[in-house]
């Protein structure tokens, strides 16, 4: 895995994302990056994420699919036109469909790891599957379909 993740590379004008902005100073700061033919990012819910005692709200297990996914679909296309994030232009993907299907009670305070398997890349278009698991047990399976976000959204 490496040190550098693909939202390091988001251009400032889009890189306030509650769940993967790195200049949201509330948010999650999701970090997605290569390992191996996977991408990875772990996030450790606080506190202020609880659904009932001990586990995790199922909106943040949501957005760690959602922006996970779509940190992903930017490695894929960036791998797939054989350049380096951060490379000009930039890519940066938005979701148009999220599927969370939330297998069990998602344990609260413990760092989750979400995996993502890509399994489709198209010019404008990657769809990634995740896994949510936390201590060797699967927690939430999503599927994001993302979309090269249209360019009337940058620069604004």
């Amino acid at each position: 895995m490496t040190s550098s993740a693909v939202q390091d590379f988001y251009p400032e004008d889009v890189a306030h994302c509650y769940g993967c902005g790195r200049l949201n100073e509330q948010g999650l700061h999701i970090r997605s990056s290569w390992d191996g033919e996977e991408t990875v990012a772990v996030l450790t819910p606080r506190p202020e994420h609880t659904a009932i005692p001990g586990y995790v709200y199922g909106g943040l297990l949501a957005s760690l699919v959602d922006c996970h996914g779509t940190g992903s679909a930017a490695l894929a296309a960036y791998r797939a036109a054989g350049r380096e994030p951060g490379t000009l232009p930039a890519l940066r993907f938005i979701t148009a469909s999220l599927k969370v299907d939330y297998l069990r009670p998602t344990p609260l305070g413990v760092p989750l790891e979400a995996r993502g398997k890509i399994v489709e890349v198209k010019p404008r278009k990657v769809v990634t599957d995740i896994i949510v698991s936390a201590g060797g047990e699967t927690y939430v399976r999503g599927q994001v379909v993302a979309v090269l976000m249209p360019e009337n959204m940058m620069n604004r």
